[in-house]
């Protein structure tokens, strides 16, 4: 559906968005999840082709956006970091014109506006002017007229910026109803919101790709944690003697209890998921267990080990941030 192939975006000197390459299904929900700046309203906006990309190419049911751009735009609905309304215009009136410039024909207009409205409730406030609505409103007006002409494609940039709790609620139920028939791409810096909504997560870390990953596999783990009361250089040889073990790494050591990471060698028997991993880690637990009570060592802790987004976002920035300091020092 869609295809991005090294994506790069520069101004002067500054690499916004760095040789970014990805595929996007049919029925696909997105999320490109990042800090603030670091590279996804940009990303968004080439895909869109309201920005040129310095390099690289962005497909579109096969077609090449710089050779098709007003057709791909026709399957698109987009809401911007900061939506373009106008204030003066009632709620009615603002989709009525983005009804028009979407070329909807008159006869279907006002169905059309009464869905958007209906899907973003805004019935109450359709005759109002836009600058008497707060900006959670505002918002869902950008919304509104985002998803005005049914697109194949919605792409939206911080859909939940300015939304209270029950207006963020109501938003993920709506994205994930469109996820139904359309691809739908979001970004935002809130990891609740992709766990929440998303099938599928493309971190960014300044302006690259820092993982690329369907929520479910986030969870897959091939180690058991452990803390017991022996130093490496008892636990370490021991260990390694246990079947499936093929590594074992001292993590830390806290009140006297040494933290290790076993990794676990794959299990042919399992096909790679958080289920089975699972699986594999806990079948592995009991020889560890005997291992360690048998050669008269205390057992702290014994368990898999459990990943979700927020602990792999965790990881990827403490990478990062460890590979910069070793490249300013060396």
């Amino acid at each position: 559906m869609i295809e991005a192939q090294g994506l790069t975006r520069t101004y002067g000197d500054f690499t916004a968005v760095d040789h970014v390459s990805f595929q996007i299904g049919a029925g696909e929900i997105v999320g490109l999840l990042g800090h603030n700046g670091a590279g996804k309203t940009t990303i968004m906006k080439m895909l869109t082709g309201y920005l040129e990309p310095s390099a690289g190419t962005v497909m579109v049911g096969g077609m090449a956006i710089d050779a098709a751009r007003r057709e791909i735009q026709q399957k698109i609905g987009y809401l911007p970091e900061n939506c373009p309304l106008y204030p003066e215009m009632t709620i009615i009136d603002y989709l009525q014109y983005a009804a028009q410039l979407r070329h909807i024909p008159a006869p279907s207009r006002a169905a059309a506006i009464r869905t958007a409205i209906d899907h973003t409730e805004l019935n109450d406030k359709a005759q109002q002017s836009i600058n008497t609505l707060s900006r959670g409103y505002r918002q869902r007006v950008g919304v509104a007229q985002a998803i005005l002409h049914r697109p194949e494609i919605l792409i939206l940039d911080e859909p939940s910026n300015g939304l209270d709790p029950s207006q963020i609620q109501h938003m993920r139920e709506l994205i994930t109803g469109f996820g139904k028939s359309s691809t739908v791409i979001l970004s935002t810096h809130i990891l609740q919101e992709v766990h929440a909504i998303c099938d599928r997560v493309i971190i960014i870390r300044n302006g690259a790709i820092a993982l690329d990953a369907r929520i479910d596999e986030l969870q897959h783990t091939s180690r058991l944690l452990l803390a017991t009361d022996r130093a490496p250089n008892a636990t370490q040889p021991l260990l390694k003697q246990c079947e499936g073990i093929t590594a074992v790494d001292h993590l830390y050591e806290k009140d006297q209890q040494h933290h290790y990471a076993l990794q676990l060698a794959s299990d042919n028997d399992t096909a790679g998921d958080a289920k089975s991993s699972a699986n594999n880690a806990m079948k592995r637990a009991p020889q560890v267990a005997e291992k360690l009570i048998g050669n008269g060592f205390k057992l702290y802790a014994l368990h898999p080990e459990q990943r979700d987004l927020e602990s792999v976002f965790r990881e990827i920035n403490r990478t990062a941030e460890t590979s910069t300091g070793e490249l300013a020092h060396a």
